[in-house]
């Protein structure tokens, strides 16, 4: 058996983790700065940290070490999420030593294939589970030694497994994106497909529950790193503030954006009314066309236009257009309340 692990280095090695793994770094860099204190765990001749990649069955590395790109690439491949899958261990978190395989290595085609010519053949792999239950990764510890890892490395690691979750999970990477959304209040991921998945540390709202006007509106709109626009509410003159976000490649092509809901903010002053025209404007309609949406004259739509400049300071209509854009203050017209909307 390897030496055991002293309780004092069990302690350090387990801070070292946390800390690492709490920084806001990219999980890359994250993963490449947990090496050090996870040999110091179990000196291992390779290691390999990668999160699921479900669009192409596999992984994708975020530190692999120790061995030739062919192997490096053949671990991200589907081959040994087949292996994970046999050994059921994408349903636990629990580590496994070569020695506790119910089947001998050569029975596995990532050890029979890769790692044994490789030179290797011990160690320790474990899946990594986000706190949810979605299995984001797994994390492999391999030894030249035929040696089984100690009980103490083993209990270690799986007692650092929601750590390490955390270090390699690339939803985290969206956590840095939503906190630039003052006050946030709920939010979700939005799926390429129109569905929808929780956002981790905020809460959901009816208005982000498919189907929903709000979300298509978001897909239709969303361009560039970030978008936001204002949902109007049923009570007069309540609004939130939609704010749609580009995700990071990490969390997969699955993901079109996450969108937040939030207070709406400096208003500048304006009316449900004068908003609702705004919006229209930004859309490029003219007078006419404003008027024969919202069931008016043309008359009180130039009344209209003329309050908006004095309260966006603008000389134009192009320009009060823009700055709405920029602050947040347009109102789709898909989300205009029914009464609103004539045609």
């Amino acid at each position: 058996m390897q030496h055991a692990l002293d309780a004092l280095d069990a302690v350090a090695i387990a801070g070292d983790v946390a800390g690492i793994a709490a920084s806001h770094d990219a999980p890359e860099v994250r993963v490449a700065a947990l090496l050090e204190p996870l040999h110091r765990l179990l000196p291992f001749d390779g290691a390999w940290v990668a999160v699921r990649d479900d669009e192409h069955q596999g992984h994708r590395s975020l530190a692999s070490t120790g061995w030739d790109r062919r192997t490096a690439t053949y671990l991200d491949g589907p081959v040994l999420v087949e292996d994970i899958e046999q050994l059921g261990l994408h349903r636990s978190a629990v580590p496994l030593r070569v020695a506790d395989l119910p089947v001998p290595a050569e029975a596995l085609r990532s050890w029979s294939e890769c790692l044994l010519p490789a030179g290797l053949h011990e160690g320790l792999g474990m899946s990594l589970f986000a706190p949810g239950g979605q299995h984001v990764g797994f994390l492999g510890l391999f030894t030249e030694s035929a040696e089984a890892p100690s009980d103490d490395a083993r209990a270690l690691l799986s007692a650092l497994g929601g750590v390490l979750a955390l270090a390699v999970d690339p939803v985290r990477a969206l956590a840095v994106a939503v906190r630039t959304v003052h006050r946030a209040t709920s939010g979700v991921l939005l799926g390429r497909d129109g569905r929808t998945a929780p956002l981790p540390g905020l809460p959901g709202h009816d208005a982000l529950v498919p189907p929903s006007p709000l979300l298509e509106t978001a897909r239709g709109l969303h361009d560039g790193p970030s978008t936001t626009f204002l949902l109007p509410l049923p009570d007069p003159g309540a609004y939130l503030r939609v704010s749609v976000l580009a995700v990071p490649p990490d969390c997969g092509s699955q993901v079109a954006a996450v969108v937040v809901l939030s207070p709406p903010g400096d208003l500048a002053g304006l009316t449900r009314r004068e908003l609702e025209v705004l919006g229209l404007l930004v859309e490029g309609r003219a007078n006419a066309d404003v008027a024969r949406l919202l069931g008016v004259t043309p008359r009180t739509v130039a009344t209209h236009v003329e309050h908006l400049l004095v309260k966006l300071d603008a000389d134009t209509r192009t320009v009060a257009a823009v700055r709405a854009q920029r602050r947040g203050l347009y109102v789709p017209r898909g989300l205009l309340p029914r009464d609103s909307r004539a045609g």
